[in-house]
């Protein structure tokens, strides 16, 4: 009777993990009889999300201006375009979705929008494929003036998880001045996490309080991603006064109309809140919205995905160009996203010089720690012209040459091969193709590592995971060699202005004993 009630509580935590991968997961009885679920190296509440979520929300394209055949046309062009494939799972509905609340203070979805009601829609996304995400906010109201879900939260919980949707992004408006201190939001929005949870159905549990209260300090504890900055706009460097501040710690106001560049800076503090589980969210992607150029966009999408920020399409996919569905199909750059590691990489050295016309220049190192051993290295040139910028070895290695180890890190005996991570980008006329229909995005991709075509740009998450596909070397997840650092060594590279250069590292295993004034 024991082992027959413990194997169906077993099975119902299955249920309720289902989006974890199994090999992360197991099931011990404890002492009292109870099944527990171990997640190694995982904080997630729920067991969800241990890498980044991926997919698109229509907000920055779309706003209120939302139907249900805007979130299907969407869906179908993401499988068509082979982004379902790349990894972009989440079709997120955002604000003004409803009509009020039923006499029994149930939501009621707006009819005229959503003509068949939200299950058919979660029902033609899960026949895709792909997984639905809902929208609400932590207050009286949405931040578009619709109800939200405070004083609601079991009530909206289940009603979500009768329509079988997999995600909610709760936002901050109207929050009846439940915030202000870190306990004040987290007990807010401690509510819907256990709400969501006694559903029984797994949904993943993405907190929208723009950077308030200092997130990254407790919502790891009771969510999947938090919002760590102000809403993003599609600008690359352009001060906003309604974005007032420029570092994560200590902003009382984080505001909204910020920048790029702004709300990358103000991860440098927070690097080491990022892990498996719970993603410091960076904000939607602006690729494909007409604000910046081709090579802002690709800094832009390469930190949210060094930085293990959600990746959320932002834009109107079915009208993608051909530069930017290239940027938002690169491997190689979405490897470093979904890296198991779910770190966030650090910045080594920054400095400000050669400033544009909006005032703002700078150059820095970025590095990352992967989990198969590889580093990640990124040099950014935000300054107003070309520079060369180097990276030492000694830079590049600095925590563990700093940590007060009595032997030299052997990092720093060993030679790197240097892999261009944008070296393969998608041609436009590849892209072109697939945009047209004249190819399909998904028989575009492949998974091949052979020598014979070492030009691989594509690769199918579906089939094969980006874990799996590291371990096994998929060639289109490594770029292309470019060189090799040896001990004691520099890298040096000319990069255009607003650009980046995004670099694995891979060590050849040899190592090299250096002479002590080379250390």
């Amino acid at each position: 009777m024991m082992g027959s009630a413990l194997f169906t509580l077993a099975t119902a935590l299955i249920g309720l993990l289902g989006a974890a991968e199994a090999y992360n997961r197991r099931y011990i009885t404890n002492s009292s009889g109870e099944v527990e679920v171990v997640i190694p190296g995982a904080t997630s509440y729920n067991g969800l999300n241990l890498v980044p979520q991926m997919g698109w929300d229509n907000w920055n394209a779309f706003g209120c201006d939302v139907n249900e055949s805007l979130l299907l046309n969407t869906a179908q062009a993401m499988v068509n375009f082979g982004l379902r494939d790349l990894g972009y799972k989440y079709v997120v509905l955002d604000d003004c979705w409803s009509s009020g609340r039923n006499e029994s203070g149930y939501l009621i979805a707006n009819p005229v929008k959503f003509p068949n009601g939200m299950k058919h829609v979660a029902t033609a996304l899960h026949n895709m494929g792909l997984k639905f995400g809902m929208y609400s906010s932590a207050g009286k109201w949405t931040c578009g003036r619709f109800p939200g879900s405070l004083g609601y939260e079991q009530k909206d919980a289940d009603l979500w998880a009768s329509w079988e949707v997999d995600y909610l992004k709760y936002d901050n408006c109207f929050n009846q001045g439940q915030s202000g201190t870190p306990k004040l939001s987290f007990d807010r929005y401690n509510v819907m996490s256990e709400a969501l949870n006694k559903t029984g159905r797994p949904m993943v549990y993405s907190l929208c309080n723009w950077g308030n209260d200092d997130p990254y300090d407790w919502a790891y504890t009771i969510s999947n991603s938090g919002r760590m900055s102000g809403d993003i706009y599609d600008q690359f460097n352009r001060p906003d006064a309604r974005c007032p501040c420029t570092e994560s710690i200590g902003c009382a106001w984080p505001g909204f109309h910020c920048s790029v560049m702004n709300i990358l800076n103000k991860m440098a503090a927070i690097t080491s809140r990022t892990m498996s589980g719970y993603f410091n969210d960076m904000d939607m992607l602006e690729v494909g919205n007409g604000g910046q150029t081709d090579s802002e966009y690709v800094v832009h999408f390469s930190f949210w995905a060094l930085m293990s920020s959600p990746l959320l399409i932002g834009t109107h996919v079915p009208t993608l160009s051909p530069a930017n569905l290239a940027i938002l199909s690169n491997p190689a750059i979405i490897a470093l996203n979904q890296d198991p590691s779910a770190t966030g990489a650090v910045r080594k050295w920054q400095y400000f010089m050669d400033p544009d016309e909006n005032g703002q220049g700078e150059i820095a190192l970025w590095t990352r720690d992967l989990h198969n051993g590889d580093v990640a290295i990124a040099l950014l040139n935000a300054a107003n012209s070309a520079h060369t910028l180097n990276a030492t070895m000694d830079q590049i290695f600095l925590d563990p040459r700093t940590a007060g180890a009595y032997k030299e890190p052997v990092q720093l005996r060993q030679s790197w091969h240097v892999y261009d991570l944008w070296a393969n980008r998608m041609t436009e006329a590849e892209a072109s193709a697939i945009i047209n229909g004249t190819m399909n995005g998904t028989a575009a991709i492949t998974n091949t590592n052979s020598t014979i075509n070492p030009r691989v740009t594509r690769y199918n998450a579906t089939s094969l995971s980006y874990e799996e596909g590291l371990k096994n070397n998929a060639t289109a997840l490594f770029g292309v060699r470019v060189g090799t650092i040896e001990p004691a060594g520099t890298w040096s590279v000319e990069i255009p202005r607003h650009s980046v250069k995004m670099y694995r590292l891979r060590s050849t295993g040899v190592e090299t004993v250096r002479t002590r004034d080379e250390l």
